[in-house]
């Protein structure tokens, strides 16, 4: 079995067979409002507060303080102190917008990365991160090559990605080839709101149960209810990638 981190979300870890492979680096797709951004922040909070393991927050939309206004939002009221104490680094938008082209916005991440011992990232948005590149031929050779230094340097790493399908299956995109995990948020419309679901679609060396679960986001984030799976996208319970 590979070493895993896990992400202390009650449910996804079991649904995981554990956790995320260490150092792998896992696109988190699904429409706004799915849950992607505070499974994000859940994953540092948690990685923190439960398992002594520091973690870098990047985010392209948002500034730092409407990151710590969403952590509060669900609990996570040590958010301020833990970025205080660099226990998370965040760099917002006003830091990486500064930057004019990919390499000085690298250059800016890989002094940390070097000089400080982080075990998680989190990037969000692979949507603005890809507004770098000219053209998809150079996405993809930059989105490989961040995800290499990421690997290089021990980081285990979600990388959110904005959809405009409701169903993942109808958007498949070239970063979901370039990825070690895919995990969807997924949320459908009722007449008393929405229902949320989380399918974890692939994970490479690992036995996943590839389920459709039911989910909720609450005080204490994000809760996976792994004893009511609804359904099988992949026709089979587990899957070996």
């Amino acid at each position: 079995m590979p070493e895993v981190l896990k992400t202390g979300i009650e449910g996804l870890d079991s649904v995981l067979n554990g956790g995320i492979v260490k150092n792998a680096a896992v696109l988190v797709s699904g429409n706004p409002g799915t849950g992607k951004s505070i499974f994000g922040i859940q994953y540092l909070y948690k990685g923190v507060t439960e398992f002594d393991e520091r973690g870098i927050y990047i985010s392209f939309e948002e500034n730092a303080e409407d990151i710590r206004q969403a952590a509060e939002s669900v609990g996570f009221d040590k958010w301020g102190e833990l970025v205080e104490d660099d226990d998370i680094k965040v760099y917002d938008k006003q830091v990486m917008l500064r930057e004019g082209d990919f390499t000085s916005a690298i250059d800016k991440l890989l002094d940390d990365f070097t000089e400080s011992k982080y075990d998680r990232l989190v990037l969000d948005s692979l949507t603005m991160f890809q507004l770098f590149f000219d053209d998809e031929r150079e996405n993809r050779t930059y989105l490989l090559k961040f995800t290499d230094i990421l690997k290089q340097n021990g980081l285990t790493s979600l990388l959110i990605n904005e959809q405009g399908a409701v169903f993942p299956e109808t958007e498949i995109g070239l970063e979901n080839f370039l990825t070690d995990g895919n995990i969807y948020f997924i949320q459908t419309p009722t007449d008393s709101g929405v229902n949320r679901y989380v399918w974890v679609a692939k994970m490479r060396k690992k036995n996943i149960n590839t389920d459709i679960f039911p989910m909720e986001i609450g005080e204490g984030g994000i809760t996976v209810h792994e004893r009511a799976g609804g359904f099988s996208m992949m026709g089979r319970e587990d899957s070996v990638f």
